[in-house]
């Protein structure tokens, strides 16, 4: 079963996306920062990440560049909802720093399976 790590510090965006990741079948591991998303990914080694671009202790940005340095193939997806900056903008310094697709909150779950067959493609 592939697994997926979901950094996220909303509780309730972590349960969503977890639900919605079982729903397609998919191993669920969640953290609440970047610091401990690293760690697990480091520890984890999933087969994708989803990770929130604003967070407190850790960044959605950092911690794509802190992942993308001990695992460049791993996939990477960013979500933003928006926050201080247009969701836009760091949508597009998520790609840059190494994010391989990006969505916005709130996620649709068919939206959600085509990016998990795009970045997964032996998933089913």
């Amino acid at each position: 079963m592939a697994r997926v790590l979901v950094i996220d510090d909303d509780v309730q965006v972590q349960h969503m996306l977890a639900q919605m990741l079982g729903q397609l079948r998919l191993g669920v591991l969640t953290a609440s920062d970047g610091i401990d998303g690293v760690a697990q990914a480091r520890t984890q080694s999933p087969d994708l990440v989803i990770a929130d671009i604003y967070m407190p202790d850790g960044d959605g940005i950092s911690t794509i560049l802190a992942i993308r340095e001990f695992d460049p193939s791993v996939p990477i997806v960013a979500l933003s909802g928006g926050g201080r900056m247009k969701s836009f903008d760091l949508l597009e310094a998520s790609a840059a720093a190494g994010a391989n697709r990006t969505m916005r909150k709130p996620v649709d779950l068919e939206e959600l399976a085509d990016v998990v067959h795009e970045l997964l493609p032996s998933w089913r």
